[in-house]
């Protein structure tokens, strides 16, 4: 998008110097500490943002910490639970038919989807009271309002934060492939969470407990990589259409909230109406339905994918020369 410019620097052709009258730039000392005011405030505020999240962070992880000291076969436990969500980013990264990402923002955007899983669950704890007290609704509404936008828009904040930032986001489906590594950050802290609480709560072994909540949580983790791939997605479309950006960024989280929120609040009673419908065993329904609906949402995905993929090999450039995307208003000013 070509910036925007004041009537008097547009009849000017270049001839002017319109210093402080239709343009700036940091040019006296009073200039140059404004601008150096402005870019502390910055990155000072983004600096506290993660320095927040840093802590909530740790202080969650204080009791999984404590149990893998004196259990550490629950961190493998820990691990295996990630295993199919890992595997499921690890093919939407392959599908990348694009330029390859860098692994520092590939790691960063893992760890900045750790940090700030906390804000979501602090949000969640602190909001569940007020909708327990609704009668019948109370839960989806928690569920649509509460758990799908702000575990979603926190996921896709940390692709923002720097991936997006990057020249290597040079693609639409990059957006998909942060997107899942966000996702894949999520579920590893949330799944060490719930395997900590409840193994910590557990009155049988803890190789028992360990075992059921870690299938659970392990089923569970391959929807945070597709929601947040979708969302992702997006948010590359974004990126590449600037005059729409801000639609497209509310149109991915909006698919991914509720399409997580849809999967929370159905996963409670579908298992239970299929086993009163059907000779098979609540553990059986449980597994099944999940599959199910991830296979679902992960089909809508991959034809994304698939189309992109279709249409790069068709009509791309082969001058090796990647498209320049252009500025929206998620970007910094340039220098």
């Amino acid at each position: 998008m070509s910036r925007r410019r004041d009537p008097v620097e547009r009849a000017d052709q270049q001839s002017t110097d319109l210093y402080d009258v239709s343009t700036w730039e940091p040019r006296s000392p009073l200039d140059r500490a404004a601008y150096a005011i402005y870019s502390g405030i910055s990155y000072g505020l983004r600096a506290i943002v993660l320095l927040v999240a840093l802590v909530i962070t740790l202080a969650l992880l204080v009791q999984p910490g404590i149990l893998v000291a004196e259990q550490p076969l629950l961190g493998v436990f820990f691990g295996l639970s990630i295993v199919p969500a890992a595997l499921l980013a690890a093919f939407i990264w392959y599908t990348d038919i694009t330029t390859g990402e860098p692994l520092r923002l590939l790691v960063a955007t893992f760890v900045l989807a750790v940090l700030f899983a906390t804000f979501a669950a602090v949000v969640n704890s602190l909001t569940r009271p007020w909708f327990e007290v609704i009668p019948v609704i109370g839960t989806a509404l928690f569920f649509f309002l509460i758990v799908g936008p702000v575990e979603e828009a926190v996921k896709l904040l940390a692709v923002r934060v720097f991936a997006y930032r990057s020249e290597t986001f040079d693609a639409v489906i990059d957006g998909a492939v942060y997107g899942a590594v966000a996702g894949l950050g999520f579920a590893a802290i949330e799944n060490a969470i719930y395997i900590a609480s409840t193994v910590a709560e557990a009155e049988v072994g803890i190789f028992t407990a360990a075992t059921g909540i870690a299938t659970v949580r392990a089923l569970v983790g391959p929807g945070h990589v597709i929601y947040s791939a979708i969302a992702g997605y997006y948010l590359g479309l974004a990126k590449f259409n600037p005059q729409y950006a801000g639609p497209l960024v509310v149109k991915g989280l909006l698919v991914a909230s509720i399409v997580h929120a849809t999967y929370n609040t159905t996963v409670g009673f579908v298992p239970d109406v299929l086993v009163a419908f059907y000779p098979i065993s609540p553990e059986f329904a449980f597994i099944g339905y999940v599959i199910l609906f991830d296979l679902a949402i992960g089909y809508y995905l991959y034809r994304k994918i698939v189309r992109y993929r279709r249409t790069y090999a068709s009509i791309r450039d082969d001058s090796g020369t990647p498209p320049e995307p252009e500025s929206t208003e998620f970007d910094p000013p340039s220098r």
